[in-house]
C-alpha cells in the first residue's frame, strides 16, 4: 500500500521548515513568495495534498457547505443539488449533503452541520424554526433558504417570485379561453406553495372566474390521485394548474387513464420547468424557475458573508418565465 505523502515529507523536498508548509495552505498566513514556490512545487511532485478536517481544526474553518433537502423524490431538487455541486466545486468547495426525513429541519441535522464546521448552509425544500435558525448566526455560520422563506425577516432567501408567476399563469390560461379552474397546491406550510395559490387565485377573483383549490403534496402520486379524485367528484375543469411539475406530470396521466385528452378536453400547467416536463411523452406548458441565476445569488452571498460575516438578511425574489409546449 502506498504511504501517504505529509506536510513532512513536502518540507524536506523543499528544504523549509513544516511550520512553512502549513502556513502555505492555512489562508491569512504570511509566508514569502519564494517559499510557497518551493513549497508548491514539491507538494505536486509528490502529489500531497492538506489534511481539509486537520486545518479546520485549526482555522475553525471549512471548505465545506452543508446543503439540506428533504423531497429528492421531486426531480426539481436532484437539478438543484447537481447545480449547486458543480458552482461550488469551480469555487474549491465541498457540498456536505443532508437528508432530513421531516419536513422541519431536526436538531440532529443542525448538529452534523455544526460537527462538520460546515462554511455556510443551504435550506431547500426543509422548513426550520427561528430557534434552529438562530443557532447557525449564533455560530456566524451564513444561512440561506433557497426556494423557500422562513416566515420571520432577518435571514437571506432566494427565490422566485412565485406572486407574479402564478398571476401570470393565471391571465396566460385565461386569454386561452379558460372559463373555469383547479389549482393543485403543494405542502401548504411552506411560503412557495402558498403564494403561489395567493396569485393564481387573485387573479381569478379579479376577473370573476369560478375555481377550487385541491391539497396534495409535490408529489407524481400526489398529483395522480388528486386528478382521479377530481373526476370522481364530477369535476373537470376547462384547466389545472399543478404547484410543481411532478405533480402535473401526475395529473396528465390520471386523465389518460380516463381517456381525457390533454389539451383538447382540458389544460395543464405545471411549475418548475424539470427535465422530464420537455419530454416528448409528456410536453408540459410550465413557469420555469430561473435555477442558474438563483443558484448563482445564493454562492455570491456566501461568499460574501464567508469572507466577513455581517449576517445580512434580504429576501431575494427573481423573475422566471413561461415554457410553452403541447398541454395548453
Amino acid at each position: 500500500m502506498k504511504q501517504m505523502v505529509t506536510a513532512k515529507d513536502v518540507a524536506k523536498l523543499a528544504g523549509v521548515s513544516q511550520s512553512s508548509v502549513s502556513r502555505v495552505y492555512f489562508e491569512g498566513a504570511k509566508v514569502s513568495a519564494k517559499t510557497r514556490a518551493k513549497v508548491l512545487a514539491a507538494a505536486e511532485e509528490l502529489g500531497y495534498h492538506p489534511n481539509e478536517f486537520a486545518r479546520s481544526l485549526i482555522t475553525n474553518r471549512t471548505k465545506i457547505i452543508g446543503l439540506v433537502m428533504k423531497g429528492v423524490q421531486n426531480p426539481f431538487y436532484p437539478q438543484v443539488l447537481k447545480q449547486f455541486t458543480t458552482a461550488f466545486k469551480k469555487q474549491g468547495y465541498s457540498v456536505l449533503f443532508v437528508h432530513t426525513q421531516n419536513e422541519e429541519l431536526q436538531r440532529e441535522d443542525v448538529e452534523t452541520l455544526l460537527n462538520y464546521n460546515v462554511a455556510g448552509v443551504i435550506i431547500t425544500d426543509a422548513t426550520m424554526s427561528l430557534t434552529v435558525a438562530e443557532d447557525f448566526r449564533a455560530n456566524r455560520i451564513p444561512l440561506v433558504f433557497f426556494n423557500r422563506k422562513l416566515n420571520t425577516g432577518g435571514f437571506y432567501s432566494v427565490c422566485c417570485n412565485n406572486l407574479n408567476a402564478s398571476r401570470e399563469v393565471a391571465r396566460y390560461l385565461i386569454g386561452k379561453g379558460a372559463k373555469d379552474f383547479a389549482y393543485i397546491s403543494g405542502n401548504s406550510d411552506t411560503s412557495t406553495s402558498r403564494e403561489r395559490e395567493e396569485g393564481f387565485v387573485e387573479i381569478l377573483e379579479q376577473s370573476g372566474i369560478p375555481y377550487r383549490i385541491y391539497q396534495s403534496d409535490y408529489t407524481y402520486e400526489g398529483g395522480y390521485q388528486t386528478a382521479l379524485n377530481m373526476l370522481e367528484g364530477g369535476h373537470l375543469p376547462a384547466a389545472v394548474f399543478a404547484g410543481n411539475d411532478i405533480m402535473a406530470l401526475g395529473v396528465i396521466d390520471a386523465f389518460r387513464k380516463k381517456s381525457i385528452h390533454v389539451p383538447g378536453d382540458t389544460k395543464v400547467i405545471g411549475f418548475d420547468n424539470i427535465d422530464m416536463a420537455g419530454w416528448p411523452g409528456y410536453g408540459l406548458t410550465t413557469w420555469e424557475q430561473p435555477i442558474e441565476k438563483m443558484v448563482e445569488e445564493t454562492i455570491h452571498y456566501l461568499m460574501d458573508e464567508i469572507e466577513e460575516y455581517k449576517g445580512f438578511g434580504r429576501a431575494l425574489e427573481i423573475e422566471g418565465r413561461l415554457v410553452e409546449r403541447e398541454t395548453v
